[in-house]
């Protein structure tokens, strides 16, 4: 009894000896951190090391809005199900068919130690924020792991990876048939009318500012609250300031003293299908290519869910071919999914882009390939302004249709490697002296000097334009002097292009088959310069019908986005037009008892709690916005959730983070935040930015040392 007493204590005082040793360790390196809130609460971290800012810089976002942190892991890693239940087990089994926990961690252990001592320090800096706010219940993670950000190296959430259909992964394992061609029609229904999940990049060259200097415009368009805002600094060469996806420990799209980078969602081709043609001998599958017959890669993954107050397990065959994971049925065969999936090079791509201090160094990093699902714009202090479309693009045989799933079983439809960054479509410094990117097509970047469609493979990109697009480079055209203030001014400008193709075409309709009961409105129409404002009851008629036209009317197949507005303003029926129009008026006044409702009355911004899914309540206080949807061409996109139970629309996407910025001898930039830095009601950072917001009034970004420090609010290193 007494040696197995002191076996006992022995490992007992060895894992107090080992937590003490990581607990004082985390200390140690704290010490070396040090963490500057300005007056708006972004966070300024300065560490000896690279390692030491990672540090930082995760225990700050932690400390901002640690419940945003959490959540982007348990998604990412496959674990939703565990906190939300079994509706949440195909989003896990998704992440599941692309890396287990056991690849996460071999991805980790093949880093480059320089990456490694980065995701060391990335957990260190989590668990000692959970380490030092005991107060602070996580719904799942009580512990991060250094292998966790491999399941999270691109800067949008999920990346390439959402572009899987969950629903067809669950209709392959419920099923094993294919979603219905009626739910597909709707499905696309439903993601044409929501807020486009894009960004706008725009690059100005010297030679059209006033200062001589070019400048870089940084307008993604997120979920709100989706990113922080950050200034991360070190020793060894680190300063960059901009956005961090919460969880990140890089900054993914900003600026440092030299080089600015905005990413927009890209229409490269970057993933594709293969149907495989699958045999069964002797139990064992197979799937043919070419003349051979290779087996199925067979496994199981084990999945856990939450079934009220316990946790329940269901376990999922998954099958893999060379191609990729198996994920769905197309025409009637099983079907893998290929895209690029190397975690440890594209977290390398991602961080060494934000240390870079010129074009070469930038184009060089480029050449790592991983950025797959962006377009980069980009500008720097030596004058240069770039667009590079796409990153990550595969070489294909151009005579088969990628859009389409291929024959997995044809050798011929394989990849052939990748295309060189010089082989992709790359636009440095056109005689135009801008670029722009607004996920439109490439095409029309830089006026004349944009690249030609003819030069290129068809998968390089489709060719399509939208309204964002037409709206920049009508601005653009044609104009110089630009300041900071006039690139904010241009990137709020309220004229709508898509009204301009809808609206004239109800009016001729009514012309052709008047309607009194309608003549009020349409006089209202008729006299409209198609501009946003919050005064504009002409804008809340717009808006109204053309989402009522995307959700109910007849539509041509084969149509973008765009052309189908074009259609609908002057190919449709007259009488669909009427009935359409009619149905607005009808639903604004079932709603609020008059259809002439200023649009800042019915477009609303609020941020209630710390929720990542805002309760929003038409009895509690809000802010007019004046903003509107991208759909219509708007770069200050501002796109509404319908499904809150409420009369009034309220802003959940859209412009977040956005910033102008401009280089030269010194780097000077404009920032705004929808909210605020902090996810808690009880910070005056909650929603500090809101009324500022919604007025376009930008701050100034604190870069240098003595900015910060002259505005510096709060002064400590963590655990302080």
């Amino acid at each position: 009894m007494r040696t197995l007493l002191l076996a006992i204590l022995f490992v007992f005082l060895s894992c107090s000896e080992k937590q003490r040793t990581e607990v004082e360790n985390w200390k140690a390196q704290a010490a070396n951190i040090t963490i500057i809130r300005d007056d708006f609460g972004v966070p300024h971290i300065y560490g000896k090391t690279d390692a030491d800012a990672v540090f930082g810089l995760l225990y700050a976002q932690c400390e901002d809005d640690f419940n945003r942190v959490e959540q982007n892991y348990i998604w990412a890693t496959g674990r939703l199900a565990e906190v939300e239940g079994e509706e949440a087990l195909y989003s896990d089994l998704r992440a599941k068919l692309f890396m287990t926990e056991e690849e996460a961690k071999a991805n980790y252990e093949k880093s480059p130690e320089w990456l490694k001592k980065l995701c060391d320090a990335f957990a260190d800096g989590v668990n000692y924020y959970l380490h030092t706010h005991p107060d602070v219940k996580p719904k799942l993670f009580t512990r991060f792991e250094p292998w966790m950000p491999m399941y999270f190296s691109e800067g949008s959430i999920g990346g390439d990876i959402e572009r899987i259909s969950i629903r067809k992964i669950q209709n392959f394992y419920e099923s094993g048939m294919e979603i219905p061609e009626m739910e597909l029609l709707q499905q696309k229904k439903e993601a044409e009318m929501v807020e486009p999940q894009g960004s706008n990049g725009i690059a100005i060259s010297g030679n059209l500012t006033q200062s001589g200097n070019a400048m870089l415009l940084i307008n993604p368009h997120t979920s709100f609250y989706f990113r922080g805002e950050v200034h991360v600094i070190s020793a060894e060469g680190l300063n960059a300031y901009g956005a961090v996806t919460w969880g990140q420990f890089f900054v993914y799209q900003g600026f440092n003293e030299k080089t600015g980078w905005m990413h927009t969602s890209t229409y490269t081709d970057v993933m594709d299908e293969f149907k495989e043609t699958i045999l069964k001998n002797d139990g064992k599958l197979f799937y043919r290519y070419g003349e051979e017959l290779r087996p199925v890669d067979s496994s199981t993954i084990t999945l856990k869910y939450r079934d009220g107050e316990t946790l329940k397990e269901r376990t999922f065959p998954v099958y893999r071919t060379h191609h990729g994971p198996i994920t769905h049925i197309a025409d009637d065969q099983w079907t893998a999914s290929a895209m690029m999936w190397e975690p440890v090079k594209a977290l390398e791509q991602s961080y060494i882009r934000t240390k870079q201090d010129g074009y070469d160094g930038f184009r060089k990093m480029m050449d790592i390939r991983t950025n797959s699902s962006n377009n980069t714009v980009y500008a720097d202090a030596g004058g240069n302004i770039a667009y590079f479309h796409g990153n990550f693009i595969p070489k294909r045989d151009t005579i088969y249709d990628y859009t389409q799933p291929v024959d997995g079983s044809d050798p011929k439809t394989d990849w052939q490697g990748l295309h060189t960054v010089d082989e992709n479509i790359l636009v440095l410094n056109p005689e135009n002296g801008w670029i722009q990117n607004c996920n439109s097509t490439p095409y029309t970047s830089a006026l004349e000097y944009s690249p030609k469609k003819e030069d290129y493979p068809n998968y390089m990109s489709k060719d399509e334009e939208n309204f964002r697009g037409v709206h920049a480079i009508e601005l653009l055209t044609g104009r110089s002097g630009y300041t900071l203030d006039s690139l904010i001014q241009l990137a709020h400008d309220p004229y709508l292009p898509a009204f301009e193709a809808l609206i004239p075409g109800l009016v001729r309709a009514y012309d052709a088959q008047p309607r009194p009961e309608l003549k009020e409105a349409i006089e209202v129409m008729r006299n409209w310069d198609f501009t946003t404002s919050k005064e504009s009851v002409a804008m809340t008629l717009a808006h109204y019908y053309g989402t009522m036209s995307y959700s109910k009317a007849v539509r041509p197949e084969g149509l973008s986005g765009m052309e189908l507005v074009e259609y609908w303003g002057a190919a449709s029926p007259n009488s669909e037009k009427l009935d359409l129009f009619q149905e607005t008026l009808n639903r604004l006044t079932d709603d609020f008892g008059t259809w002439k409702m200023p649009w800042g009355e019915v477009n609303r911004y609020q941020r209630l709690n710390g929720d990542i899914r805002q309760p929003f309540d038409d009895a509690k206080p809000s802010i007019p916005i004046g903003f509107a949807s991208g759909n219509w061409g708007a770069l200050a996109a501002y796109g509404a959730r319908y499904d809150n139970g409420t009369k009034k629309m309220y802003g959940t996407r859209g412009n977040s983070f956005v910033a102008v910025v401009e280089f030269g001898d010194k780097v000077r930039a404009k920032t705004i935040l929808a909210g605020g830095q902090s996810g808690n009601p009880d910070s005056p950072h909650f929603n500090d930015q809101a009324q500022r917001y919604a007025d376009m009034e930008f701050k100034d970004a604190a870069y240098y040392k003595e900015d910060v420090l002259e505005r510096a609010q709060r002064t400590y290193r963590p655990g302080q």
